[in-house]
């Protein structure tokens, strides 16, 4: 027999001797599934298909090698996304990793841009949070080298998708806890995310309830099919008229007398979801919606809530108490992400009156309701709560 099929044989027979482990995730956002995954592990060796709508829908299927490590040192995905402009629908990633640098390949019709980045010999993992096998492996790879309870392994991490192309490595870090359990907080996270796993430190859940963006993830063992489930969600954003944000952007306008009002605000789902003490956590600041921060623009000097506003623009935030009361505040402070709220801009703080809807609201709705020549209401409806507050022209 000739040396190279030797060679052929020998590798075949390598694989061979791993038996394949077939496993899949499902994140859901409330009761909407946001992605789903498939993937077989033998060895070394790991093969993932997977689709998810984060808003866009993309389809995925990655190849993957692993390091003894923990880390992927060579990962190529091809991505579908039939949303996109033509010559950006189909795009191949490439990329390397080696002791101290990572080498990533992005190839489309369009083109082929190429980056490189120094690692300093950091351990360097993808960051891709709708595809949870890769967050199953940035855990992993991190909980190698952690030992005990309390213990901190920063990561680095690089980006896959296009809209992440113009950033560097960004930071990561994972914390073990007690009980089988971890949380990671980085660079693009706001807040904590947490996993629970196995004795073997593969990921069973992971929880984004501490964090802006608050999904649920399970481990799967009956495989799901991705290609049926890729071909509902295409055909829901065609029918759509093409992608659409999980949390739409809206204004609502309205006129007192001569005074003008707008507010501008992302209106997120209720999605099922259980949202007063948890999609929104009592006693802790809201941003009033989703994504970037609340604005309410105001042509002539008003009082909110008995807050005295001058003509102008601000952003609006609330607090949701533990005994049923709410809090509005009225912040100087505009232009900003939600999650960059500073106290020391506050304009003032008051209650809002509470009470509830008479049936409930499924998307979080904002509304300025006049009543006479100087007066009207700032409604705020999502689910079953109302919070209101008087508005008076000065």
């Amino acid at each position: 027999m000739k040396p190279l099929a030797l060679v052929f044989l020998a590798l075949a027979a390598c694989q061979s001797s791993h038996p394949a482990e077939q496993y899949g995730f499902v994140a859901r956002l409330g009761n909407d599934t946001v992605s789903i995954e498939r993937v077989t592990r033998r060895g070394d060796e790991i093969v993932s298909d997977e689709v998810d709508r984060f808003p866009r829908v993309r389809r995925r299927h990655t190849t993957m090698r692993m390091a003894a490590n923990g880390t992927i040192e060579h990962l190529e995905m091809d991505i579908r996304t039939p949303s996109e402009p033509s010559n950006q629908r189909e795009r191949h990633v490439t990329v390397d990793v080696s002791a101290d640098s990572v080498h990533i390949t992005k190839r489309d019709s369009a083109g082929t841009k190429k980056i490189a980045f120094a690692t300093g010999g950091a351990l360097t993992m993808p960051h891709l949070p709708q595809m949870y096998s890769l967050t199953d492996l940035y855990f992993g790879a991190a909980l190698k080298r952690a030992v005990a309870a309390g213990d901190s392994v920063v990561l680095r991490q690089y980006y896959i998708d296009r809209e992440f192309d113009r950033f560097p490595l960004h930071h990561g870090v994972v914390r073990l806890l007690a009980g089988n359990k971890s949380e990671l907080h980085h660079d693009w996270l706001a807040g904590y995310g947490d996993a629970t796993f196995d004795s073997l430190h593969r990921m069973l859940t992971y929880s984004g309830a501490r964090s802006t963006y608050k999904v649920e993830v399970q481990r799967l063992t009956t495989l799901p099919d991705v290609e049926a489930i890729g071909e509902r969600f295409a055909a829901a954003e065609t029918s759509a008229g093409g992608m659409k944000q999980l949390s739409v952007r809206d204004t609502a306008r309205a006129t007192i007398g001569a005074a003008t009002f707008a507010v501008d605000y992302g209106r997120p789902l209720a999605r099922g979801r259980v949202l007063l003490g948890d999609v929104l956590p009592f006693d802790e600041v809201w941003r009033t919606g989703a994504n970037a921060a609340t604005q309410l623009t105001t042509s002539a000097p008003i009082m909110l809530a008995g807050i005295h506003m001058p003509a102008g623009t601000y952003t609006l935030w609330t607090v949701p108490r533990k005994d049923g009361h709410a809090d509005l505040i009225v912040n100087k402070q505009f232009g900003q992400w939600g999650t960059e709220y500073d106290r020391k801009m506050d304009l003032g703080k008051e209650p809002l009156s509470v009470d509830t809807t008479s049936s409930p609201v499924e998307k979080f709705t904002v509304s300025i309701v006049p009543a006479g020549a100087r007066k009207g209401t700032l409604l705020m409806e999502w689910g079953s709560f109302r919070w209101s507050a008087p508005i008076v022209v000065e």
